[in-house]
């Protein structure tokens, strides 16, 4: 086994001797595989973060087509090595090369790269305010240190911390970023820096501007998270670390960006169960199953009245998840986690009705699972009941009545998704009218008649929303260029001559495209 080098200031370097080492177990075999890699410790983290902070005056000197150029080289890059980052992706997480990697993450991947390289030439991300009478300027800029970036096990391209949106986001904005790899995906996110780097030699960005760690033992990363040289953090992962990075950033006074739980309710109203069951039986079930069960938008709640139609529901969705063949997990900490959070429903009431079982034989690998409780257990244990799980699980809430349905929904935490189906025509309006406010503000983002494990990379996507979601409802992972905000600092500019501006509060548009809000319009025009 080869212990593989991290990425400091634009040198693949050996580990610190004192570094612990890990090796990736194949999901669909459990055979390791070949390389190991190393724990980093904190003084080559402290290294990679004084390298950071000498490229921050050079970075900052460079232009927003200096910026973008990188981008689209390192979006062109990962092109040219596709089938490398492919074949080492579906080895360490089992995720099937076609559709899921090749058709559809990996140009996600590219696309968002592309996406951020035009908001930094177009700057009107920046959100230039003008006032000229007062004479006050003020606009986004980059932040004073560098971009931490945790990666989820889930998304080995398109939220991959030395690729993905964060990555991509941080850059366009103008940092340099600190990429903390996901420990079942390093050999993947070694194919991105190492691609990254011939992107950053290329396009006269400075070495240090991207720099790659695979795993840090959390102490370290919570020290991380708040030392003084960092200028945000953005994680992805369980809610319990993700708590812990926040106090410890939070305590420091440094911006952390979370996102961290959600089971995405789904509330379906007794027309469209009348119109449509079997459609939406079908619906749901390729939802919840979508990635053997691992995004973060699976559908995990469904909450409906009990009634003939609803009890009818549950049996249709009972047969698909039934004759449905059971996947691959990334691992075997989804497998473990899904075995305890059976249990943990059991325990405050609910009722297994098809699967919950390990399938022997077929790496690591869970039944597709359905479970049930009525409105009233659910209520006593609300709590307890809504602990985000990976893997192809959901739970059916069946609610005595419509206004049982509403207290359940108003007590619901904070989520990425909520979803209301409904008849087609006007036959659950009133119904829907009094549950959709409920919902709207449980939620990030409201979805209708239709589940919501699709984010698509659009300008007016929001992935994020209320805590324990994520840390701020008011920030998105996903959307350029919104999510480049949660990487910026607000800079204002009071009676400051012209020519000490910076370009995109002078007088002149200085790409004659940016949108700029002078004298309470928002214009494209030079002043």
């Amino acid at each position: 086994m080869s212990i593989q080098p991290v990425l400091i200031d634009g040198i693949w370097e050996k580990a610190s001797s004192s570094a612990k080492l890990f090796s990736v177990t194949n999901p669909k075999t459990k055979i390791k595989l070949d390389n190991q890699y190393p724990v980093s410790v904190l003084s080559d983290i402290e290294k990679a973060l004084k390298a950071s902070h000498k490229a921050i005056e050079e970075l900052h000197s460079k232009s927003s087509d200096n910026i973008a150029n990188f981008l689209e080289s390192f979006a062109d890059n990962i092109n040219f090595r596709s089938e490398e980052l492919i074949k080492t992706a579906s080895l360490e997480t089992s995720l099937p090369a076609e559709p899921r990697l090749r058709s559809v993450e990996l140009p996600r991947t590219i696309d968002q790269l592309r996406q951020a390289a035009y908001a930094a030439r177009d700057k009107s991300w920046c959100s230039a305010t003008i006032d000229t009478k007062a004479k006050i300027r003020s606009k986004y800029a980059s932040l004073p240190g560098p971009v931490v970036i945790f990666s989820p096990n889930n998304f080995p391209f398109a939220f991959n911390s030395c690729a993905g949106g964060d990555f991509a986001s941080a850059i366009a904005a103008g940092n340099p970023v600190i990429a903390i790899a996901n420990q079942s995906q390093p050999g993947t996110t070694k194919i991105f820096a190492e691609t990254a780097l011939m992107a950053l030699k290329t396009s006269g960005l400075p070495q240090a501007s991207v720099q790659m760690f695979y795993h840090l033992k959390q102490e370290d990363c919570i020290k991380l998270v708040s030392h003084p040289l960092v200028g945000a953090t953005a994680f992805t992962g369980s809610q319990s670390f993700g708590l812990r990075l926040k106090e410890a950033a939070d305590r420091a006074g440094k911006p952390i960006y979370l996102e961290m739980s959600s089971i995405n309710p789904v509330i379906i109203l007794p027309g469209a169960l009348k119109e449509r069951l079997e459609e939406i039986a079908l619906e749901f079930y390729n939802s919840c199953t979508l990635g053997v069960g691992q995004f973060c938008t699976k559908p995990g709640l469904i909450i409906l009245i009990q009634d003939e139609k609803g009890e009818s529901f549950l049996q249709k969705t009972m047969i698909h998840f039934q004759s449905g063949m059971p996947g691959i997990l990334l691992n075997e900490k989804v497998l473990n986690g899904l075995i305890s959070s059976i249990g943990r429903m059991q325990q405050y009431g609910a009722k297994i009705v098809t699967g919950a079982k390990e399938v022997h034989g077929k790496g690591y690998c869970f039944s597709n699972t359905l479970l049930r409780i009525s409105g009233e257990k659910f209520l006593n244990h609300p709590e307890e009941l809504q602990i985000e799980t990976f893997g192809p699980l959901s739970l059916f809430v069946f609610a005595k009545d419509f206004n049982q349905l509403k207290k359940i929904t108003s007590l619901l935490n904070g989520n990425l998704t909520g979803t209301i189906y409904s008849h087609s025509k006007d036959l659950d309006d009133i119904l829907y009218s009094q549950i959709e406010p409920i919902l709207r503000k449980k939620v990030g983002r409201l979805l209708n008649d239709k589940m919501p494990t699709g984010v698509a990379v659009s300008p007016a996507m929001h992935h994020g929303g209320p805590f324990p979601s994520t840390g701020h409802p008011g920030f998105t992972s996903v959307g350029i260029p919104a999510s480049l905000i949660r990487f910026a600092s607000r800079e204002c500019y009071d009676n400051v001559r012209q020519n000490r501006l910076p370009l995109e509060l002078q007088n002149r548009n200085p790409t004659g495209r940016m949108w700029r809000f002078i004298d309470g319009k928002w214009s494209q025009k030079d002043i």
